[in-house]
């Protein structure tokens, strides 16, 4: 009779900050599948590591996984910068716990991590691991491998750049899950009067398809087009579906009420949202390119607190 493996000791130390260690990555990479691959890399690392040298597992773990994403990063932009269409991270569903924390949820959303994506692989490394995680000026140098002076730099650019391209309202998650849950009712329903009070005047819709599926190659601005979009969406074949054939459902994505749309074979597309002072939806991200939505279709929610 075969004995039942046992969970080595340092197994045990990288699960325990493997939720940690994807989060980071995520949150640099805005890729849940490279994210995965750079956590996959940072075990490959841990196992061949001398462990005896490592006198705290966490601050070695996660400066082997943020040097591994900016890399990561780093040999993607020039195929973000040649993307067809707009370029929007890759969907993840994520739990209660995540929408739950107004700070954690926000730092996960679509609408920042667009934001993340036009500050350098540093500044974005330090960005995350300061905003996010709280670490220290000091810990974050030798996470990053760069001085501390160098460090707090990064962060202050960083900062002042997503707070100029983001401004923070005060959240009210209860009026976000109301609102998104009218506008789904409205949007299936073909009620084009609501969805006009739903929406802001100058609303902005994002669409990425990336050369795969046929999406806007520019952002659909205004009130009317909007809601002539979202209304027309129970009449119209969308990627070779009938209306029949095609279902939705409101879950939660990045932190925030998003909506999924599927076929009978696959997820179509999702869609999340941005919010303005008065409660209104501002923008709506709607990612269709089939190579993002692997990580919506295999149905793992992420804890990312």
């Amino acid at each position: 009779m075969t004995q039942p493996q046992q969970t080595s000791p340092d197994q045990l130390a990288f699960q325990q900050y493997r939720t940690l260690l994807f989060s980071v990555a995520y949150r640099i990479l805005g890729s849940a599948a490279d994210a995965e691959d750079a956590v996959q890399d940072a075990w490959l690392k841990w196992s061949a590591a001398d462990r005896s040298q490592v006198a705290d597992p966490k601050a070695y773990l996660t400066r082997i996984v943020s040097n591994l994403a900016m890399e990561r990063l780093r040999s993607t932009r020039h195929q973000r910068e040649t993307y067809v269409g707009p370029w929007l991270p890759e969907p993840i569903l994520t739990g209660p716990d995540t929408a739950d924390g107004v700070a954690t949820a926000d730092s996960v959303s679509t609408a920042l991590l667009v934001v993340l994506e036009t500050l350098s692989p540093l500044e974005r490394a330090v960005f995350v691991l300061k905003e996010v995680f709280a670490f220290s000026h000091a810990e974050i140098a030798d996470a990053v491998e760069r001085s501390e002076p160098a460090v707090r730099q990064a962060a202050h650019r960083a900062r002042e750049h997503v707070q100029a391209r983001r401004p923070r309202f005060t959240a009210d998650r209860a009026r976000q899950r109301d609102v998104t849950e009218r506008f789904f009712a409205a949007a299936t329903g073909g009620d084009i009067n609501t969805l006009m009070e739903l929406l802001s005047p100058d609303v902005t819709l994002w669409t990425d398809g990336g050369g795969k599926v046929r999406q806007a190659l520019k952002p659909v601005v205004g009130l009317e087009t909007v809601a002539g979009w979202f209304a027309a969406l129970g009449t119209v074949t969308y990627q070779g579906i009938e209306p029949g054939q095609m279902r939705a459902e409101l879950t939660s994505i990045n932190g925030g009420p998003g909506v999924v749309f599927r076929g009978p074979d696959r997820v179509i597309a999702t869609l999340t949202f941005d919010f303005d002072p008065e409660g209104r939806i501002s923008t709506i991200h709607n990612v269709a390119n089939p190579d993002k939505l692997h990580a919506v279709a295999d149905g793992t929610r992420h804890p990312l607190s």
